[in-house]
């Protein structure tokens, strides 16, 4: 059976600036397209992708049961506490003090957990078990060079 998906929480450093060049015409995924000889667009990762500071956390993910998402061991995610958690939201969730990444499904009489990992089940979160919903899920970092 594989492993249930566990995260390792790590506050940003947003304490200095580190402006990236930015192709703000974008890369073609499809047919190649003439190159940029420059840019002067410039962008901050940090800021690009933590809109609330003092709420939001990365995790590194460690196990497969969100694959089907295209979140594998080993990825960051961006998790911003300050968000209202809404039905269909990816989300950090703490269910019997162990913290889980799963979609989750808001319903008026119950609150599921839904891998995206058919080797496992969802969850039925019940009123006898501590349940909260951590933070949401904003952004999936992921490294994509093959590993040598």
């Amino acid at each position: 059976m594989p492993s249930e998906t566990k995260l390792d929480i790590i506050k940003p450093d947003l304490s200095s600036d580190l402006p990236l060049p930015l192709a703000e015409s974008g890369v073609q995924a499809g047919f190649p397209s003439p190159a940029q000889d420059y840019t002067p667009d410039s962008f901050d990762l940090n800021r690009e992708i933590v809109r609330h500071p003092a709420s939001t956390f990365y995790a590194r993910v460690h196990g497969d049961s969100m694959c089907g998402e295209g979140i594998d061991s080993g990825d960051l995610i961006v998790v911003d506490r300050s968000l209202d958690p809404m039905d269909g939201d990816l989300a950090v969730c703490c269910l019997n003090g162990e913290f889980t990444l799963k979609r989750i499904e808001i319903r008026p009489d119950a609150v599921w957990l839904i891998p995206s990992n058919e080797s496992y089940d969802p969850i039925l979160v019940t009123p006898d078990e501590r349940f909260e919903i951590w933070g949401v899920v904003t952004h999936t970092i992921k490294y994509n060079r093959r590993r040598r």
